[in-house]
């Protein structure tokens, strides 16, 4: 999974000292907590999620309403006339329904406030150690491994899978921001004392994030590849999303005017 940039140079020696490179993990995971609670730099982008089957692209447009999304290729084509006359009329539905964008700006905020349960957790959950620098997209990047910390006792539901988890991080020094991380499940994990869900052991999921414009940081790229249990079926989940061409939107920008942007672009 690694990138040829994630890896340290032959022979290079690690040059940064213990304490310095804790205080860097630190700073650049209270960082990434910080920048997942501010919503104040909303903006449009085009996100390629791929999977075994099926290849989607889709424009989305965020806003303080909740994220408004338009489909405009499937397997990477653009879309015939009937799944175009589908999509629009799937928006029209959306606009003169306000209570269906509420519904998913609500499943949106479940979504983030696990997501913060589990950027709050990263410093305490994992022991960090040092593994040299490396060649990064822009400029140099730190390289730090991470195992499980047999101090930590997770707080809640979604945190509990961070006790099986081992990887890499990797972080920028200059602006101290993750850049990528690398999560590989130990062992199974079992949620709902066995009987609503389990992710099995063996399981990997890759984050690439970069800077996409105005001192704004964003993922661009999400590998997954993560067996499980929900309920008594097992489910492969198995995708790669792509983000990309961010560019900013008002603050102010309600969703109704997200779906007349995206039907614009699409004439």
């Amino acid at each position: 999974m690694a990138p040829a940039w994630g890896q340290p140079a032959h022979g290079e020696e690690s040059t940064l000292p213990p304490a310095q490179g804790l205080v860097l993990v630190n700073r650049a995971l209270l960082n990434e907590y910080n920048a997942a609670l501010d919503t104040s730099h909303p903006m449009r982008y085009q996100m390629r999620k791929t999977s075994p089957r099926l290849t989607t692209t889709k424009e989305i447009c965020e806003t303080h309403e909740g994220d408004v999304a338009r489909l405009v290729a499937i397997n990477d084509r653009p879309l015939s006339t009937a799944d175009a006359q589908e999509e629009d009329a799937r928006l029209n539905e959306l606009f003169a329904e306000p209570g269906k964008q509420h519904h998913r700006k609500q499943s949106e905020a479940n979504d983030a406030a696990r997501a913060l349960k589990i950027l709050h957790a990263l410093p305490n959950a994992f022991i960090y150690q040092y593994a040299g620098s490396a060649p990064g997209p822009v400029g140099r990047v730190e390289k730090f491994t991470f195992r499980p910390n047999p101090g930590f006792t997770p707080p809640d539901l979604e945190t509990q899978v961070l006790l099986a988890m081992n990887g890499e991080i990797w972080i920028d020094p200059v602006h101290q921001r993750v850049t990528r991380l690398e999560g590989h499940l130990l062992r199974d994990v079992e949620f709902g004392w066995g009987i609503l869900g389990r992710l099995n052991r063996g399981g990997w999921i890759a984050i690439d994030q970069s800077e996409v414009g105005g001192g704004q940081w964003r993922i661009v790229r999400l590998q997954m590849a993560i067996t499980g249990r929900v309920l008594f079926r097992t489910h492969l989940f198995d995708t790669t999303e792509e983000q990309r061409h961010y560019t900013p939107v008002p603050a102010n920008l309600g969703y109704r005017k997200a779906i007349e942007m995206l039907r614009e672009s699409s004439k």
